[in-house]
This record gives structure tokens, C-alpha cells and sequence, in this order.
């Protein structure tokens, strides 16, 4: 199935189902909060207020006596560059906290879906997209500990699925469908990085694909099914460049009035960053077609209804401002 198809209306206190959400005001835990659910269905996401993953008493207590049927966990450190000068923060969360959560959750016998990233890859694949088991070989600290993280939920959590994903945004948080549109406004001309390739991805596709794969999971007749465990790739259906979607950003937003800056292709060398980023991100999705038949939209078609949500965003705050 496609991941926007409606779900059907199941009303039944016994399909009554409780996704509890490590994470709270990240890109992906937001869209979880936003997007719609079977009938009966609740999300209940936890921010490090509440409950801090690198506390594995608070996560075992937490999972206990939630009720939950299902735990995703989409918190994550994330500041990639900011890891290479403290990886133990990152380790924290990314490898203890993962295993945190997966330990409490093969305690209280609950499936657990655990957030990974295109970065647990060097980005040298020529000519391919990356497939779930190609050989990982991370660049970064961010990288690193994200494939320790999937180590840790596989050897704690027997009923896991690991999704990869990459070059996430959304109309809420940080990310670089925001960044663009804000610089574009203050500088006249933009140099964006052209030589690196991956698949933008839409939080809000991915907490759609989500709760397609929880219901697979909880309601399907073969739930037992140990081929919709392991680890799986979601992400934007095509590809580009940073350029190329800041291009598209662009030309997106200038339907609503927005400005095009100048834009000018740079190489990787022409931006050092602390972090190495692969320059191959593109990630092959076919085993979750073929498991759980979900497939994501064309990038630019979930990128236009992002960057058409953040324009209209900002032209309502504009004439409220005007009004004041």
C-alpha cells in the first residue's frame, strides 16, 4: 500500500493500540503527534523531561507502566558536527539510550521500532543505492554511534525493526529546508554543496510510514511474522544533490512571492565541516515495499507540501504583525 491510503474504521475497544515515542520535540516525534491514526489509536511521545533515555531506571519504569503496545524510539542526538568534539554525549544517548530502550521493551515484551541514519555508511557506494546489508563503515562520531545504537537494539530487543532514513525535514525543528528558506532571505546568493547524493525525506512521511509498520505489526493476522523484524530503509522515492534541493526549495517557494538568491554549486572541499558527510546517501527501500508494502512519495511531492505549509506559515505571522 501506499503510506497515505486511509486506514479503515475500527472502532472496537479491542483494537484500541498505545505507541509510546521516545523523542518529543523532534522532526519526527512532532509529525507522529500530527498524523493521523487507526480508529482507536493513541501516541503519547516523551520528551527528556519527562523521561531521559540515558536514565535506564526512567525508561524501564516508563515502559512498564505506560501500557504501551508499541515503542518507537526517534530520540536521538543529532548535532553531527557539535559530536566530533563531544562523542561521549552522543554515545549516551545514541548507543545507551538505544539500548535502554530496547532492554525495557524486550522486558515488557513490546515490539520496539528504533530511528537510524544514511550516516552509518561511508557514502563511497558507486552507482548503487545503499541496500540494508551492505557492510557499514561510519565517517563520523554522529555516524558511529548510530551504528552502535542498532547493535545495541539488536542484541536486546529480539522483536525490533531498525529504519534507516536520511536528509529528514519538516515544517517544525532544524533542518535544511528552513535553514535555506531563512538565508535566502538575508543573503543574496547561496553557495550549496553539489557533489554529495541522497533522498530528502519528509518527517511527516516517516511518521506516516510508521504507524503503517506499528499496525503491520499489532493487528496484521501473521504479527508473529519474524520478516517484519530487522533493519529496513525508508526515505524520499528519488534523489538530488544539496544544490539541486535547495534549488527546488526555491522555486517552490517563489510561487508564493518568495525571492530565488543566487545559487551557486560548491564542492564538499569548498565547505569543510567538522563531521564528514558521505557523499552517497541514497538508500535502496525495496525490502520495506516488500515486507510491509510501503513505498514514499516522490520527494518533490511531499517537498512542495512542506514548503507550501512553511509559506503560508509565514505569511499569516506576516499580517499578523502587520495587523499589531
Amino acid at each position: 500500500m501506499k503510506i497515505n491510503e486511509a486506514y479503515p474504521a475500527e472502532n472496537s475497544l479491542a483494537n484500541r493500540r498505545l505507541i509510546l515515542v521516545f523523542g518529543h520535540s523532534g522532526q519526527v516525534a512532532t509529525a507522529l503527534r500530527e498524523t493521523g491514526l487507526p480508529a482507536g489509536w493513541s501516541v503519547r511521545t516523551v520528551g527528556r523531561a519527562e523521561t531521559d533515555i540515558v536514565d535506564a531506571a526512567a525508561v524501564e519504569k516508563i515502559v512498564a507502566s505506560s501500557g504501551a503496545d508499541l515503542v518507537i524510539n526517534a530520540a536521538a542526538y543529532t548535532a553531527v558536527d557539535r559530536a566530533e568534539g563531544e562523542p561521549e554525549l552522543a554515545f549516551a544517548v545514541n548507543r545507551d539510550g538505544a539500548a535502554h530502550v530496547a532492554r525495557s521493551c524486550a522486558a515488557a515484551g513490546v515490539p520496539l521500532i528504533h530511528i537510524s541514519t544514511d550516516y552509518v555508511f561511508d557514502g563511497k557506494a558507486s552507482g548503487h543505492a545503499y541496500r540494508e546489508g551492505d557492510p557499514i563503515n561510519p565517517l563520523s562520531a554522529y555516524g558511529v554511534s548510530k551504528a552502535a545504537g542498532e547493535n545495541a537494539v539488536r542484541a536486546a530487543a529480539p522483536r525490533h525493526a531498525i529504519v534507516r532514513t536520511s536528509w529528514i525535514y519538516g515544517p517544525h525543528g532544524q533542518n535544511f529546508v528552513r535553514t535555506m528558506l531563512r538565508l535566502g532571505q538575508a543573503r543574496p546568493e547561496l553557495g550549496i554543496v553539489d557533489d554529495q547524493y541522497g533522498s530528502p525525506t519528509a518527517a511527516a512521511d516517516i511518521a506516516v510510514a510508521l504507524i503503517a509498520m506499528a499496525k503491520r505489526i499489532l493487528v496484521a493476522p501473521a504479527s508473529g511474522d519474524s520478516s517484519l523484524f530487522g533493519t529496513f530503509h525508508f526515505c524520499g522515492t528519488g534523489w538530488t544533490t544539496w544544490y539541486g534541493l535547495a534549488y527546488e526549495v526555491f522555486s517552490l517557494a517563489s510561487a508564493h512571492g518568495g525571492g530565488m538568491p543566487g545559487l551557486r554549486p560548491i564542492s564538499t572541499l569548498d565547505y569543510p565541516t567538522p563531521a564528514v558527510r558521505p557523499v552517497n546517501s541514497v538508500l535502496n527501500c525495496q525490502r520495506l515495499a516488500d515486507v510491509y508494502g510501503i513505498t514514499a512519495p516522490p520527494w518533490r511531492t511531499s517537498l512542495k507540501d512542506c514548503v507550501d505549509k512553511l509559506c503560508a506559515e509565514a505569511s499569516l505571522a506576516a499580517k499578523v504583525e502587520e495587523a499589531a
